[in-house]
């Protein structure tokens, strides 16, 4: 594994940044007319993967960053890439244990059966697929063969079972059965065929992928490499850490991928000021001169979500504080940063209160040495154009953080000149 920088060309972390920026699509222009399925998969086509999360306070973490790059699209086109088929209109995404639990290609899912061999010999929940209950899996496996996709507590309820929950998983507290559909998830025995308010409805795999996809195998180390290849054309340029971080890889993994990407050519080793690490930069990736417009990005945003790049490329150090007692909170429980022109450049604490029609921003926070006055401006539209995507009436500026004042006059500015749709007598 090369780790000589000597003879290396050197880039500028704003090199850098616009590099990132662009494989990950913030580069192209937003689409000038509705987007549609084609524009949905071609903004796919830069992340490659959509992680997973279960918090809603805004919207759910896998239809944000579509949001970010192509602005306020039909959340039903994801909905439909990956959780339904014809034969018209086949699937193209597939759940699985990617960059956590995540939405990937479904052409990807046999770079994954390595992972899967390594649950079903593993350990999961606290006991081996061997220490599990061998007739309740059959009986899992049974159920869903005879009656389709099904909910665990579905399954449950077919099994007739009344088994006590396991207090072992605080925040969880699945019951066995669920314990044992997702293992058999995570080993590839069975997929997600849909999701209805966000509960996952399992079926075997051999109905929810195409035979030849299902069939195929690929071995680790081709698995692994192409996995590697993936990720550097979603980061353009990256450390072999952000490339190891983007399918959950290791180091003993992704080194030797490396090399051989280095050898045919795919990618080409580079130094990037101020970075302690080797940078990798993808043969194919593109340089912008620039980037421009505005993005809120959700926490899970594939940009952002590993830390430690987000604050190499930005020097925006981010956190998220869901699991930090409110007290001790900096920034909220559920923030967003602000990307304007390339930068971040500030956050907002966010929350969808749809009960009263209200986008709310308890907390808005400014990075050093911007232009609070153009931040705020463009920040008041960037919010206004999620609570429409949204369907909410209003946002709502609250007085936490350094900007709150500046986006609240800002917001409330924009509020005055929208035109009164009140129907009069």
């Amino acid at each position: 594994m090369p780790i000589s920088l000597e003879g290396a060309p050197t880039l500028t972390v704003a090199t850098a940044r616009r590099i990132a920026l662009a494989a990950q699509g913030f580069a192209a222009a937003r689409p000038s007319t509705p987007p549609t399925r084609r524009t949905v998969l071609k903004a796919l086509d830069s992340t490659k993967l959509l992680q997973l999360d279960s918090v809603a306070a805004v919207v759910r973490a896998h239809y944000a960053p579509l949001f970010s790059r192509i602005g306020a699209y039909d959340r039903t086109l994801l909905d439909d890439l990956a959780w339904s088929h014809s034969a018209r209109r086949p699937r193209q995404f597939v759940e699985y244990w990617a960059h956590e639990a995540a939405l990937l290609p479904v052409r990807d899912w046999p770079l994954m059966r390595w992972r899967m061999e390594k649950y079903r010999n593993g350990r999961w929940a606290g006991l081996s697929a061997g220490e599990r209950d061998s007739a309740l899996i059959d009986d899992v496996i049974g159920v869903l063969r005879e009656f389709g996709p099904s909910t665990a507590g579905a399954v449950e309820r077919h099994l007739e079972l009344d088994r006590p929950r396991s207090k072992d998983h605080w925040g969880w507290n699945y019951s066995e059965t669920k314990v044992v559909c997702e293992q058999l998830f995570a080993s590839g025995e069975l997929s997600v065929a849909k999701r209805v308010g966000f509960q996952r409805y399992y079926d075997l795999t051999e109905r929810v992928l195409p035979p030849e996809v299902a069939a195929r195998e690929v071995d680790e180390p081709d698995a692994i490499r192409e996995l590697v290849r993936r990720a550097a054309v979603a980061h353009g340029i990256g450390t072999e850490t952000d490339l190891r971080d983007y399918y959950r890889l290791n180091r003993k993994q992704t080194e030797p991928a490396i090399a051989d990407l280095l050898e045919s050519g795919e990618l080409r080793q580079v130094r990037v000021q101020g970075w302690d690490k080797p940078a990798y930069l993808h043969a194919d990736a593109r340089t912008p001169r620039r980037v421009t417009g505005a993005a809120l990005l959700c926490p899970f945003d594939p940009l952002i979500f590993f830390r430690d790049r987000t604050e190499r490329l930005f020097d925006f150090h981010y956190r998220i504080e869901i699991y930090t007692p409110e007290p001790k909170r900096v920034h909220g429980y559920y923030v967003f940063p602000f990307l304007l022109d390339g930068e971040l450049v500030g956050r907002v604490d966010l929350r969808a209160d749809r009960a009263t029609g209200r986008l709310r921003v308890p907390g808005a926070f400014a990075e050093p040495g911007r232009d609070t006055a153009r931040v705020a401006a463009e920040l008041a539209g960037a919010l206004r154009e999620m609570a429409d995507w949204l369907e909410l009436d209003t946002v709502e500026v609250g007085d936490r953080g350094d900007l709150a004042a500046a986006l609240d006059r800002e917001v409330r500015a924009a509020r005055a000149l929208e035109p009164d749709t009140r129907v009069r007598a």
